[in-house]
């Protein structure tokens, strides 16, 4: 149930609520700044996730007269509206480290805030795991996204229990908008990566060197049919791959074996390569082609 990319969002939305809930009033308790800085991280991915549900139920759509190419950049355009809201929590989070420095303010209940990080670091470590499980998949950046974003949650929340840690054995506060300000930055961090990967989608960055390789080694097992090939073009948009080159053939070659021989190359590269479209231009050899 939970192993389609439907299914992983779904079961994201549910756990998350649980922990908003749970950091929102802990956070209250407590007053510290930290589990605020945890609490708004948790609520932006909350509405992240919510993003990358409509964006794979839409992005899964086949195409269509007004998209002919599908509706996979919708994932991409998904990835870049989570990054944005990564960069504005980690912005806030800073913002108030700051403000909590320059105040001084105390904090009470070390004790609920240390429980309610441990049960935010099993849980997040679960459910980070198993979106990055679908996202690989099912190929969709939306939910590596998503899984990127909780993760995010597992490393600040062990940040943040070890300066509550340190604040109920030493009564050093100040150790609370530190830990937040350091739990900022790694998100910053993290938020820049999946920026960059998305914006990719968005401007047709070609696909990887290992993919292209593939492509190559597909065509090159038709050596003795082909003569050879140029023009090799790809992009990705969402999970969709797409290919189009240009292949020379034999100049005695008759239109059947020339469409014969482009239906089993596309197969070819379908089957290593799933979720590809290919269009190949074939062209006859030159008069000086042996």
């Amino acid at each position: 149930m939970f192993s389609t990319r439907s299914g992983a969002a779904k079961l994201a939305l549910v756990v998350v609520i649980g922990l908003v809930g749970l950091k929102v009033a802990v956070a209250v308790v407590t007053g510290s700044i930290s589990v605020i800085a945890q609490a708004v991280d948790s609520f932006l991915d909350l509405f992240a996730i919510a993003v990358t549900f409509l964006a794979v139920g839409i992005a899964a759509r086949p195409a269509d007269e007004k998209h002919p190419f599908g509706h996979g950049k919708v994932e991409d355009i998904a990835a870049v509206v989570q990054a944005m809201l990564i960069f504005a929590a980690g912005g806030l989070i800073i913002y108030s480290a700051v403000l909590r420095i320059i105040t001084e303010t105390t904090i009470e209940l070390t004790e609920a805030g240390i429980g309610v990080m441990l049960v935010s670091i099993v849980a997040s470590l679960l459910l980070s795991r198993h979106l990055l499980k679908v996202s690989q998949a099912t190929d969709s950046i939306a939910l590596e996204a998503s899984a990127h974003n909780i993760a995010v949650d597992v490393y600040s929340a062990a940040a943040v229990l070890g300066g509550l840690l340190v604040i109920r054995f030493t009564g050093l506060t100040i150790f609370d908008p530190i830990i937040a300000l350091l739990v900022a930055l790694f998100i910053l961090k993290v938020a820049y990566d999946v920026l960059r990967r998305s914006f990719g989608g968005l401007i047709d960055v070609k696909l990887s060197e290992a993919e292209e390789n593939i492509i190559r080694s597909s065509i090159m097992e038709y050596s003795g049919e082909v003569v050879s090939f140029h023009a090799l073009r790809t992009r990705k948009a969402g999970s969709q791959r797409y290919v189009d080159l240009h292949l020379v053939m034999p100049k005695n070659a008759s239109v059947e074996e020339a469409h014969r021989l482009c239906d089993e190359l596309e197969r070819d590269i379908k089957k290593r390569l799933p979720h590809t479209s290919v269009l190949i231009h074939v062209e006859p050899c030159s008069e000086e082609c042996d």
